[in-house]
């Protein structure tokens, strides 16, 4: 284990004021009920509940419409957390991967236009990186067919697109408080919806499943507290180096808990709209600081919309560029992020027989993602860039970035 300075690819980090709200938290028998309360005024929806990770949220959206439904169909991006994929499957229903658009990340509209049909139960729009995507146009097709659209924000809350916030534009949405999120609270996931018929079959299976135990939450303190003493720059590297701990690792499971979040949880989550607003702030600094010092075009869809990233993307000319990058620079956050394609998943490839999605291969193959988090500082984004100049995609570069 080599001892150095090492950047997070991720981070959303808790202080010690928002442990000690945690544990008030657990003392007090209101404090879910507020914080749904401030989440149903900030998104303007009716409905919020809380669940334990965003996964789960997806797994009860879909098991909630499912079963009203005999359609078993879920399009979803041919690129994207492997989360989605095992939630669809272990809500017993069929993946459908639609390739996307590498200068947006959106999908490719002439095919989903193509593979949304009379069995789609719903679509998927993922506002990867937080970097919003078209689900206006994707509602458009869906309802065509009488499907549902199914917004992924779990990357992106606080993000807008069109006035609206994202989340709120498609039938039912969700958003995750996973560790390197926009804000966290440890792990969880939450669910937002002004459609009173989907709020109502969620209920019944939200009510259904249990809360966080105990012994959950007291594990899930001490993980979030260890969490933020060893996200700092200086001690990073020793989780880094711990094989068992598997950091920056992408991994499919089916097996995943699904509960209601506890107190606890609910009490870390105090003084979440102004950690937001402060984290957004500082990522969208950084974003627009990358697109600057790297040269990149601002006419592209991934760079032109003042987005916020929860983690810069940027293309390498090659995948041998990619491997050096990541190597060299991952001390300083820099992460390959997916490793595989939706139908390329070891798990799950069987299932999609020679389906080709090439934009989403591309993007396996050369795309890395650079820290926009508060740990990640100015002098180290300037030695990100300075580091990887070399290897960036020309095309998406302007004239003078790719002098």
């Amino acid at each position: 284990m080599r001892v150095r300075k090492s950047t997070p690819p991720a981070a959303a980090p808790i202080g010690f004021k928002d442990l000690l709200s945690g544990l008030r938290g657990c003392l007090d028998p209101g404090v879910i009920e507020r914080r749904e309360g401030e989440y149903r005024e900030y998104f303007g929806t009716d409905h919020v509940f809380f669940l334990s990770s965003g996964k789960a949220a997806l797994f009860l959206i879909l098991s909630a419409l499912k079963g009203a439904s005999s359609r078993r169909k879920v399009i979803i991006p041919a690129y994207t957390c492997f989360s989605v994929p095992s939630a669809i499957r272990k809500a017993g229903l069929e993946i459908v991967p639609c390739d996307i658009l590498p200068e947006s990340l959106d999908f490719d509209p002439i095919q989903l236009e193509s593979l949304c049909d009379d069995d789609t139960l719903c679509v998927v729009p993922t506002h990867l990186f937080g970097i919003p995507v078209d689900v206006s146009r994707v509602r458009e097709i869906a309802e065509r067919k009488g499907s549902y659209v199914v917004e992924d924000a779990a990357q992106a809350m606080g993000a807008s697109r069109g006035g609206k916030k994202v989340g709120t534009i498609g039938d039912v949405g969700f958003f995750s408080f996973g560790r390197g999120k926009n804000v966290t609270c440890g792990s969880g996931g939450m669910i937002v919806t002004s459609s009173p018929s989907i709020a109502g079959r969620i209920r019944t299976l939200y009510d259904s499943v249990g809360g966080e135990t105990v012994r959950a939450s007291a594990r899930t303190f001490i993980e979030t507290s260890f969490m933020q003493i060893f996200l700092s720059p200086y001690l990073y590297w020793f989780p880094r180096g711990l094989p068992f701990l598997k950091l920056g690792e992408t991994e499919y499971h089916e097996d995943f808990p699904v509960f209601r979040i506890g107190r606890l949880k609910a009490g870390l989550l105090k003084g979440w709209k102004e950690r937001l607003e402060r984290s957004n702030e500082g990522r969208k600094a950084a974003t627009h600081g990358y697109i600057e010092s790297l040269g990149l075009k601002k006419g592209i869809g991934l760079y032109s919309g003042g987005s916020s990233c929860l983690r810069f993307p940027v293309y390498l000319r090659d995948p041998g560029g990619k491997e050096i990058a990541c190597d060299t620079f991952g001390p300083m956050g820099v992460s390959p992020m997916y490793p595989a394609p939706v139908h390329r998943i070891r798990e799950i490839q069987g299932r999609f027989g020679e389906s080709s999605y090439p934009s989403s291969e591309k993007i396996v193959r050369t795309l890395v993602t650079l820290p926009t988090h508060p740990l990640a500082g100015g002098s180290v984004r300037s030695r990100i860039c300075s580091g990887i100049d070399g290897y960036l995609d020309a095309h998406y570069r302007n004239e003078k970035g790719s002098g």
